[in-house]
């Protein structure tokens, strides 16, 4: 007998302007999560003014289901004292793929795409709004911890949670 697996392949790659269509003007959240974050269409723009800022792509099966950028020191160093970690900004899942573990699997893959293209960072820091709780759940069952440290940001009060690699 055989099985049917609905199981996709996730994996990370950097913005490319051959999925603008896709990434900058089709992606779209829920109201509630445009929120916490920045869009794409925001995000990249920010990117193309700052060299250190790098757009990645989350794909789901080759087709862009998520986008975060990764920056180094000059992100980091508002949030925390390490010189060697990589700040995530503007993590999200586009709505219409949201609910499928795409976020989990992502964060999963995330430390071995840094350790990769930037090997000489050792830590991965983010802020998460401290209501948007789901976010929350998700980054600690992926093994990022909350160490008590607070700031205020664009969108309100961020929890800095972070995760060696």
């Amino acid at each position: 007998m055989s099985t049917l697996s609905t199981r996709t392949k996730i994996t990370l790659g950097f913005y490319h302007q051959k999925y603008k269509e896709q990434v900058v003007e089709d992606y779209y959240l829920t109201k509630e999560q445009a929120s916490f974050t920045s869009l794409p269409r925001e995000a990249i723009k920010t990117c193309e003014k700052q060299s250190d800022r790098f757009p990645v792509i989350i794909f789901e099966d080759d087709r862009p289901a998520g986008f975060f950028i990764l920056q180094g020191w000059n992100g980091v160093k508002d949030y925390y004292n390490n010189k060697r970690a990589m700040m995530v900004r503007a993590f999200s899942i586009h709505a219409a793929f949201q609910g499928q573990g795409i976020a989990h699997e992502c964060l999963q893959l995330l430390p071995s795409f840094i350790k990769k293209h930037f090997p000489d960072k050792n830590e991965i820091v983010l802020g998460v709004n401290y209501m948007n709780t789901i976010a929350q759940h998700v980054y600690k069952k992926c093994g990022f911890t909350d160490r008590g440290i607070r700031t205020m940001g664009k969108r309100g009060k961020l929890h800095i949670m972070h995760l060696p690699i």
